[in-house]
């Protein structure tokens, strides 16, 4: 008995937002070098009034067609997400009951970002056994595009919102989960952050004001802020290091996995890890193009796109791995 990914079902906002939009507001910004190292061509932007439970709920009840059983055998819903509806109560108590699913049904949110489906399998994975095997449905979903200076060349070219759901079964027969490990680098932090909005910095006049960095973006202390160089740098050295350690650990060679499915940080970044594992370009998903860089959603959405293209099959060896906000890495060996 192992832990299958049963399904998965996806939802992204309808307004999309193209790089000729982006060309027309800002005339200064080299839209043919972003496209070439971003790989973003367009990406699904929510709403004012449109927030990742929204989306979440889509992709659920989506899913839920499918699987109308699981309504009522869910032993949980995780909900990872950086973008709550609200300080508090947790966006998957709110999904349950948009969902109307039984009280005996275990909700709760956690806040990672891009590495948040790796980590949330894991999570599952352990919990499985405590809630007598009953299936669990991960939600991934998150609205970025509410932290992002719309001056903001590094991070609004790169970033689309949108939301995942999967459901996870306890399958007789499947392997599941063969390895997984995640990491943090927590003296990072700094690298990936928005410094203010929250209790350690409140919102202020001060916290709102523009300020515009030696590159020419414009932000404030509520807008995400992301260090570039330093978030390559760190996926070039640890991604790699940490692929490689579950490979061997495993018996595994490089052309053991049939699909590798890492988080889609941006062009560059897929480009450099393929190069750097020396993997077959055939084997690693790349689906940014139209809807960017979705955060923890990434993966169950490229993975979801490679099973409606016959790309990823039961039976299969599947290498999954997130990296960002955190610092925060993981990677598991799957069989599908």
């Amino acid at each position: 008995m192992g832990l299958q990914i049963q399904d998965i079902e996806c939802a992204l906002p309808d307004q999309v937002v193209t790089n000729g939009q982006l060309r027309q507001e800002n005339p200064g910004w080299d839209m043919a070098l972003i496209e070439s190292k971003a790989g973003v061509y367009q990406r699904h932007i929510a709403r004012a009034d449109e927030t990742a439970l929204d989306l979440a709920t889509q992709a659920c009840e989506r899913l839920l067609e499918r699987h109308p059983e699981a309504r009522t055998s869910l032993g949980a819903v995780l909900f990872c997400t950086q973008s709550q509806d609200y300080i508090m109560p947790p966006n998957a108590c709110l999904l349950h009951g948009r969902l109307n699913l039984p009280e005996p049904v275990m909700a709760l949110d956690f806040t990672l970002a891009c590495s948040g489906y790796v980590y949330g399998l894991g999570m599952a994975g352990g919990l499985l056994s405590v809630l007598g095997n009953k299936p669990i449905l991960l939600v991934n979903a998150d609205t970025y595009s509410k932290y992002i200076h719309k001056q903001d060349r590094s991070a609004r070219v790169l970033f689309g919102d949108g939301a995942a759901a999967s459901l996870l079964v306890c399958q007789e027969g499947c392997r599941g989960i063969l390895d997984l490990e995640c990491c943090t680098a927590g003296k990072k932090h700094d690298c990936f952050i928005i410094p203010a909005g929250g209790c350690r910095t409140p919102h202020s006049e001060q916290t709102v004001a523009e300020v515009k960095d030696t590159s020419g973006n414009i932000r404030t202390a509520e807008n995400i802020h992301m260090n570039g160089f330093e978030i390559m740098s760190f996926v070039s050295n640890r991604i790699p290091e940490q692929v490689n350690r579950l490979l061997q650990r495993n018996g595994l060679k490089r052309e053991d996995i049939d699909l590798y499915v890492f988080h889609q940080a941006s062009k560059l970044a897929l480009d450099s890890l393929t190069r750097l594992l020396k993997l077959d370009p055939a084997r690693v998903t790349q689906n940014l193009t139209n809807i960017g860089n979705t955060v923890s959603a990434s993966i169950p959405i490229a993975l979801k796109e490679a099973m409606d293209k016959g790309q990823a099959k039961r039976g299969q060896k599947m290498l999954l791995c997130g990296f960002g906000v955190g610092l925060s890495w993981a990677t598991a060996i799957i069989e599908f």
